[in-house]
């Protein structure tokens, strides 16, 4: 297909391409030669009156203009895969779809493996990959390489839709032999006391770190730092420490290890987990059954 003189199909050549930044990486997803690639991103070049990817060093850049063109490429491929090339019938019996959905561990745990497992009942054949967050989940989503993200609200993307699912408190929690605090913890002593937190990718995402801090002036002292959510509760069994965590995680954990559930020595907000796709996936048929099956099934789960 063309349009003003452009094979469309090299549009997904260049979107790869300028992804990729290598010729070798990019031929290799393409299913192609090196050389049949390097005469793609040839007559891209020719159409765009631009180098579009120059060589630097050892490396191939980008170019201003290359720059300039990837997210309309994106936007453009995303348009045409959920509007155009999607079956406008469905039917959530038979559909073979795979959808790859980021959340947390945390999530999984106290409500998505029940979600799941209630969606398979409905729909037996629709398969699922669930991905942690890190530092590339929302170029992940905005590139459609994943379908949804479930996320607290601050990483709502602005321009995309969203839902919101449930709200969540925060809670302190120590091994039930901890002899540093009773039945209540004052600010002293959780200022005073070591901390286990979770922490994800290189900018410390989901961390209170930055509300304690710019509220009350204070950081915690981090003893322990895990990377999921789960391993939380199972680090402060035995020590003197204290983790402030999401209440049903910690009210889960309570059934199987010993512990205590304080309540925060100040108001922490709540955290509100959201719902997050690309506005290209508004109208996919089965994408929006399933966003409606998650809200209903959270729903009802919390009744």
């Amino acid at each position: 297909m063309r349009f003003n003189h452009l094979d469309l199909n090299l549009l997904v050549a260049l979107d790869v391409l300028l992804e990729e930044q290598n010729i070798t990486r990019a031929a290799e997803r393409l299913h192609m030669t090196q050389s049949a690639t390097s005469g793609v991103l040839g007559r891209l070049r020719l159409y765009f009156e631009d180098e579009l990817l120059a060589q630097v060093g050892r490396k191939m850049q980008p170019t201003p203009y290359a720059r300039e063109l990837a997210a309309p490429v994106r936007q453009v491929l995303l348009t045409i895969q959920s509007s155009i090339t999607a079956k406008p019938v469905f039917d959530p019996a038979t559909s073979k779809r795979h959808f790859r959905l980021i959340t947390s561990d945390y999530l999984i745990s106290v409500l998505f493996a029940r979600v799941i497992q209630k969606i398979s009942l409905e729909a037996p054949h629709i398969t699922f990959e669930l991905l942690g967050p890190g530092d590339t989940t929302t170029e992940m989503l905005m590139r459609g390489e994943a379908d949804m993200m479930i996320v607290p609200e601050r990483y709502l993307i602005e321009g995309h839709p969203s839902q919101l699912l449930f709200e969540e408190e925060h809670v302190c929690v120590v091994w039930d032999g901890n002899t540093q605090v009773g039945d209540s913890i004052t600010l002293d002593q959780y200022i005073e006391m070591g901390h286990v937190s979770v922490i994800f990718g290189r900018n410390r995402q989901l961390s209170v770190e930055e509300w304690l801090m710019s509220q009350y002036g204070f950081t915690r002292r981090m003893e322990v730092v895990t990377h999921d959510f789960n391993t939380l509760p199972q680090l402060i069994v035995g020590t003197q420490r204290v983790a402030t965590m999401l209440q049903r995680m910690a009210r889960l954990y309570a059934n199987y290890l010993p512990l205590r559930i304080l309540q925060p020595p100040v108001k922490i907000p709540v955290m509100r987990e959201f719902m997050l796709w690309h506005r290209t996936m508004e109208g996919d048929p089965m994408h929006r059954w399933l966003r409606a099956k998650i809200s209903q099934i959270i729903n009802e789960l919390e009744q």
